[in-house]
Formats: C-alpha cells, structure tokens, sequence
C-alpha cells in the first residue's frame, strides 16, 4: 500500500499536526513552559557540545556543579543528541534541537512500529493504523516536553529482532544493537523492551537453545552499552515506595483522555498528567476484533494479551503488592519514580492487538475498499487523541548578557539567584537552558535527581543577599552571580537596593529585562 518513503512522511505528517503549531517555528516557539523541555533541551545540547570539544567531561555536565555527574540524573538521550548535534554545531540554539528532535522522535517511531508490525500483520493498512495508535496516544501526546518518551522507537526495535530470533529467524546482532541504542537513548525504554522480550519468550516458547541466543544477543547489547549504563548504576539513585505510590496509575486514569473529544467527558476522573491513559473507542473495539480473531493462532496476539495484563498490574504500582514484591527482588524497578508509565505496555499491546483487528477487517472488505477503510480508521483514530493546537512559549533566545559569561577569562562557577528550595527547583530549568549558551559551570541545576549538595546550599543560598547566602557562595566557590530581578517579584526594589555597592559583588553588566551579572570577590 504505501513504501517505506511514504511510511516516513506520513508519521512526520502526523507528528507535525499532533504538535502544531511548532513546526511552523521551530526556532522561535517552545515549550519551555515545561521545565522538563529546558532541561531535556540542555541534555542534547551538552551532548553535542561536549563530545568534539571535551569528552573526559561527557557525565559532569555543567549544571549541580562543582562535583556533581549531572548528565546521570535524567535518561541519556545519547542517540538522538548524536543526531542533532549538527544542528547545535551549525548554530541552531538548544530549543531548534529540541524541537526537529521531537519531531523525528514521533516520525522514528512510528516507522519502526509500523516496519515490524506490518511483518506481524501481513497488511501495510493494518500496520499503519497499530502504529499510529502506538506513538500517538493519550499518554504520549501529555508528554512531549519529555524528548526521551518521543524516541521510543527502541521498543519495537527490541521487540521485533527478538520475534524473529525465537522463530529461527534474523541474526543475533540486531538485537543486540537495537538493546544498545535504546540504552543510549532511555533507560526507561531499555527497561520496557526487556519486559516485553521476556513476556514474548515466555509465550511464544521457541525451546532452550532459542530462548539462550535471544538471551546471549540481549546480554551482549548490555554489555556493549555499559559505558551509558554504569555511571548510571554506580550513581545508585532509588526511588522510595512512598514517592512511587505519588506517581501511581489508577483505574480512573484509563478513562481519562485530554483531547478535544474525549476530556468533556473525562474530565472527572482526572487527577495529574502522570495518569491519563484512555485508548480510545476505535483502540478498543478493533483491539476486541483482533483478540476475538486471532488469540488461537498468533502468538503475537497472546504476547500483547500478556503485556496488557502486565502493564496495566505494574502501572497501578504500590495499589496492588505485585510491585512491592517486585521493587524490592528486582533492583532497577528501584531506580523507577513512575510506576504509571508502565501503562505504555498496556497501550503498545492495546495497539497490536487492533492492527490485527483491522487486518482481519481488511480481509473480509475488497482490496478497492481497503484504502476507504484505512483511511476512515485513521482519521478516527487521530481525532480521538488530538489535542493541538498545543501549549506553546514563545523562544527569543538565550539573553545576551550570558555572552560575557562566555567570554570571562579565567575559571568561572556561576550561581543565579533567586536560588530556589528543592521543593521549587523546576523554577531553575530557564537557569539550565541559559547555560547552552556559555558552557561554563553552574551551581544550580534542575533534573530527575536533586542532588544532595543543591540541597544543603538551598538552606542559605534562597535567602540570597543576606550574609549566610554570601558565606555558602565562598564556600561553593563561586566566582559570578547573574541576579533575575524580574523574578523576585515585590522584593525586587529591596533585593537592587541590597546589592548597590555591595563589597563582595562587583557589577559587570545590566539589560533591561532584569538580567544583573556580578563578580563575586570576597575579600
């Protein structure tokens, strides 16, 4: 029905209407309204950044310094960093990146779900429409500030190698690079395709000397990505139980959808965007269709069957004492804050299980009709989960006032004030993305992990310019402070006044949108 090239451009096409209007200026609008963007944003930036011009430095990152491997507090993103580094290194700013990234994140995986479940289906129409399903539902589309959950084309990459590896087919090393990107790209991803390969081991049952070359070819993919994953695991970040269950599913969650058809009538049942995972109406019928058709005789079938009654048990995490048992006997659900996002299994299975309900549709409807029907299922399938126009925050740049950060001579350690709590430190995602612009090392940081020393600094660096906030800038070693005026609201005039003629701070520039920066000199 539709080639590989075609494939490709109606996955961006769907990709650019799912986030529109971004695509109409990438390099000018945002999301930076998400801290969680600027952060991920400065993530791909480092990257980029980093590997040509200093990679002994590759973890350190600049953020949470000085002491702290920033880049092992979030998930990555090596691969699509790698791909966008071009864009960075030609002069596009942090937030471009961000963006064309986004897009060929949703544009990569639908392709690799639609390549392997059109091998699985036998029909290009039903492989199209279990792909949509997959990469533009109700879960994913609430998390696009989250670049890591774009790219999951992984999965189906892990997925798929091992199908064909348990029937005899394929060759070992496809496997083995597709466990190694997704651990270069999302530790969560490498985490679910694993789940997902040893449920398809499980079911489809191939006989030992099988099960072992799948085995063997997933071990050597991790050993092979063991320069992403040990500083992660030597790091030893754990989530406790008690924040898992902040972040739980519940069964509400799984008729809750934002979209423009469906949030009327969900509404109810919404409580956070960590919990909406309604597959909608056309999902679930042809998911009924598929399951009613073809559970006896397709083992893909009975793996997603498998995978939906897994997801849906581990998303609703500590509510039932399945993940409790399973967090403290199996180590890196420890490392899991969300329990909920493992309803993406339940979707991905809700999503195999329609395409092949729609190709058994497709084979009872003449072949002249089947692009009618495609067609018809698509554009159902796609109004249920639209939500674009999406939020967006127009982007003017990095303020220029950071180019003589840039510039200083000599060793720099930036703090900028207001310097928040840890219960506020989103608020220091502008501070993160500010930093793609001069590189240089800064005190405060935002990211999945707040580390212990922004912790302990917090204590008196929020009550900034008293005295004990100047005596913890000493102590950090800090050498500039940038001052956001703007953004200590009805203090501002108080907090300017403080710092006119201060002895320990020595103004070098001002804008006019509140940007003061300062040398700090403690004599």
């Amino acid at each position: 029905m539709v080639g590989r090239a075609a494939r490709l451009a109606f996955f961006l096409a769907l990709a650019i209407l799912h986030t529109w209007p971004l695509a109409s200026a990438p390099h000018r609008l945002s999301l930076n309204h998400n801290a969680d963007a600027q952060l991920n944003a400065w993530i791909v930036s480092w990257i980029a950044h980093v590997v040509p011009t200093d990679p002994t430095h590759f973890w350190q990152g600049n953020i949470f310094q000085p002491g702290e491997a920033a880049l092992t507090f979030s998930e990555p993103l090596i691969v699509p960093a790698i791909i966008g580094a071009p864009i960075l290194w030609m002069g596009g700013s942090a937030v471009l990146m961000f963006n064309l990234l986004l897009l060929a994140g949703l544009t990569a995986s639908g392709y690799a779900a639609c390549t392997v479940l059109l091998r699985w289906t036998g029909s290009p129409g039903a492989a199209l429409v279990a792909a949509t399903l997959f990469t533009f539902n109700a879960h994913l589309l609430t998390r696009l500030p989250h670049l890591q959950a774009a790219h999951a084309w992984g999965l189906w990459l892990i997925w798929g190698a091992t199908f064909e590896l348990l029937h005899g087919r394929g060759r070992w090393w496809h496997l083995s690079v597709a466990v190694l990107l997704t651990a270069a790209t999302s530790l969560h991803w490498l985490l679910f395709g694993i789940v997902g390969a040893a449920i398809m081991g499980v079911v489809a049952w191939p006989g030992v000397a099988r099960l072992g070359r799948v085995a063997a070819a997933g071990a050597f993919g991790l050993f092979a990505a063991l320069p992403t994953l040990w500083p992660h695991i030597t790091n030893g970040v754990t989530r406790p139980l008690e924040q898992v269950a902040d972040f739980s599913a519940t069964p509400a969650g799984y008729v809750t959808s934002l979209s423009h058809l469906h949030r009327g009538w969900s509404a109810s049942w919404f409580v956070a965007d960590t919990n909406v995972w309604f597959p909608g109406v056309v999902a679930m019928g042809l998911a009924g269709v598929g399951l009613a058709a073809r559970w006896r005789d397709c083992v893909a079938v009975r793996w997603a069957v498998v995978m939906l009654v897994v997801g849906f048990v581990l998303s609703l995490g500590t509510a039932t004492p399945v993940y409790a048992w399973l967090y403290h006997a199996f180590p890196p659900l420890q490392g899991i804050r969300a329990s909920s996002r493992f309803g993406m299994l339940a979707l991905t299975a809700i999503a195999c299980l329609a395409g092949f309900g729609t190709a058994w549709v497709l084979s009872r409807w003449k072949q002249s009709r089947a692009l009618v029907v495609v067609t018809t299922v698509l554009v159902a399938a796609t109004a249920e989960q639209w939500l674009a126009p999406i939020q967006i925050t127009p982007f003017g740049g990095v303020p220029s006032v950071y180019q003589l950060v840039r510039d200083e001579p000599g060793p720099v350690l930036l703090a900028e004030m207001p310097f928040y709590p840890p219960d506020a430190v989103f608020e220091n995602g502008e501070y993160v993305l500010n930093a793609t612009l001069h590189w240089r090392p800064l005190i405060n940081g935002y990211s999945g992990v707040t580390p212990m020393s922004y912790r302990t600094r917090a204590e008196s660096l929020w009550y900034f310019p008293e005295v004990r906030a100047l005596d913890e800038l000493a102590r950090s070693g800090a050498t500039h402070v940038m001052v956001h005026l703007e953004r200590f609201g009805s203090d501002a005039a108080t907090v300017a006044d403080a710092l006119q003629g201060h002895p320990d701070l020595r103004l070098l520039a001002a804008d006019r949108d509140g940007h003061r920066l300062y040398r700090f000199i403690r004599e």
